[in-house]
């Protein structure tokens, strides 16, 4: 033992009794064998690759380590906003059952054998979710996780969605396999004893039915819309607008993590199929809304009569009505629509995250100019009328004109 001590004794005095070029010449001679090393043993394939030979007890933790801590200080500084809306958990509930169960799983619901096999495996997250907080959880949902298969958030300018999944995620460790389903699966979830099929693996013979399967989870079956606002009607709207909305997320160009990724993975004769099938629906009117005040309902009625001249804002009858004779058949026809859903596009509008089809720069403009109070009124102004079916007041799209602009 002494005679190995010896040698080694003597190379440190050496190493340190130098001048520190010494000392940093050995650091760097050492940390390029090391790095030669490495690159050989990779340059000769001898890196294990392979997802079926996992992570070292050492590189799982490492790599987890890492993220806790980046999650942890990159989420600083982050504004958690009110979180207790129902159809913000409805919301997220929508988007978990189409992009997330098949890894994470769910009550009731058990993650695919194929996500089992990857590395890292993804975790079954209704009893993990406890141990992040709000603004971590918004982090990693709006950025996704690096050398995982946990994607960044489609559309990041949609923040108020992935706010929504962060309000479904916090509910989930208390949630019963029939909550789930109610907020998931919509009406599929009345027969309960059923297992679920996923819509991929649905008969073939009628190709739109799988889809609009999906699209009634969230939409409902009669085209009215769930939740009060977190999705809206369709039913009524014009086969115009909605194909032009579909196309729209199809493209990028209206921005939501909830929609892009569905509408942009169908066929274009699938989007015709679809916004045809929503436009003959009859309008459906249900709300469980407080009513407005009269004096909000004025003054809703006095901004979409008349706008505000003076500063720039354009009546809103004249593109949405109400009104006598047609309208150009790619606006929405909002009347009778939930007044949280305008209201919140109107938001978007405003902080110029929603984009849109091809006439959405009028809104832009238009409400970036409203105040929140004057949203709020258009919104329960046009919530409060009865719905109008949008195939009897359409024409052919007209011209964009200078007070549009």
């Amino acid at each position: 033992m002494q005679r190995l001590s010896t040698p080694l004794r003597r190379w440190l005095r050496w190493l340190t009794g130098g001048s520190w070029k010494r000392v940093l010449a050995a650091v760097a001679l050492m940390i390029a064998v090391a790095g030669s090393g490495g690159f050989l043993l990779i340059s000769l394939g001898l890196v294990s690759i392979s997802a079926s030979s996992g992570h070292w007890a050492a590189t799982g933790w490492v790599l987890h380590y890492a993220m806790r801590r980046a999650v942890s200080t990159q989420s600083m500084g982050i504004e958690v906003p009110p979180l207790d809306d129902p159809a913000l958990v409805l919301k997220g509930a929508g988007h978990y059952e189409t992009g997330c169960v098949t890894c994470h799983g769910a009550p009731g619901r058990e993650r695919s054998l194929i996500a089992l096999q990857m590395t890292p495996e993804p975790p079954f997250l209704p009893p993990r979710i406890e141990r992040w907080e709000p603004q971590e959880l918004f982090w990693i949902v709006k950025n996704g996780v690096k050398y995982t298969a946990m994607p960044a958030w489609p559309a990041s300018k949609r923040e108020d969605e992935v706010w929504a999944m962060v309000a479904f995620l916090q509910a989930l460790p208390e949630m019963s396999t029939a909550r789930y389903r109610e907020l998931a699966l919509g009406e599929r979830a009345a027969d309960a004893a059923e297992p679920v099929t996923p819509d991929h693996l649905r008969s073939l013979g009628d190709p739109l039915g799988p889809v609009l399967a999906n699209c009634n989870r969230c939409h409902a079956e009669d085209g009215g819309g769930r939740g009060q606002g977190a999705f809206p009607r369709l039913a009524g709207q014009s086969e115009a607008y909605l194909l032009g909305t579909l196309q729209a997320y199809a493209n990028g160009k209206r921005h939501s993590g909830i929609m892009q990724p569905i509408a942009a993975g169908l066929e274009p004769p699938v989007l015709q199929a679809l916004a045809r099938h929503f436009a003959e629906l009859p309008t459906v009117s249900r709300t469980d809304a407080p009513a407005p005040t009269p004096a909000v309902l004025a003054e809703g009625k006095t901004l979409a009569k008349r706008g505000v001249p003076e500063r720039g804002i354009p009546s809103c009858v004249h593109c949405h009505g109400p009104k006598t004779g047609p309208r150009n058949p790619m606006y929405p026809n909002i009347a009778g629509q939930y007044a949280s859903y305008l209201k919140q596009q109107l938001e978007l509008f405003n902080s110029g995250t929603r984009g849109g089809g091809e006439y959405a720069q009028i809104m832009h403009s238009a409400a970036q100019r409203l105040t929140p109070e004057q949203m709020q009124a258009l919104a329960d102004y046009y919530a409060s009328l009865p719905q109008q079916v949008a195939s009897t007041l359409a024409t052919k799209p007209a011209a964009v004109s200078p007070q549009q602009r």
